[in-house]
């Protein structure tokens, strides 16, 4: 599966053994929906060929299965991003800046060294 580079700067190096279960999936979503104060109205989970994930004007949030299989840092860095699109809808100046802000802040709470995989 092909992923947008310019999208999702943290590229998987190698996947999971096991996929986390789907309701986990969901509970870090909405762990982080707390977090930035945004309101998913609807998390689905489905195959998707092109991208990690989408955000509808509505409020929806889809993300691909094979994210079931990614290491914490690219399901992170993809649920932030796409929570982020829920006030901010397009990928201009203010939302770059809140990525960046957001994607430190999540790997600082979490301990995790996503630096060394080339997110800056």
């Amino acid at each position: 599966m092909k992923r947008d580079p310019l999208r999702h700067k943290i590229n998987p190096e190698k996947p999971l053994s096991a996929p986390i279960a789907a309701e986990r999936f969901k509970g870090e979503v909405r762990y982080w929906a707390h977090r930035l104060e945004a309101e998913p109205g609807q998390i689905h989970l489905v195959r998707l060929s092109r991208k990690w994930a989408s955000c509808s004007p509505h409020g929806r949030v889809t993300f691909d299965t094979t994210l079931l299989c990614q290491p914490e840092e690219v399901r992170r860095e993809v649920i932030i991003h796409e929570l982020l699109h829920l006030k901010v809808p397009n990928h201009g100046p203010l939302f770059s800046a809140l990525l960046r802000a957001h994607i430190g802040v999540g790997k600082a709470s979490l301990g995790v060294a996503a630096r060394r995989r080339g997110v800056t």
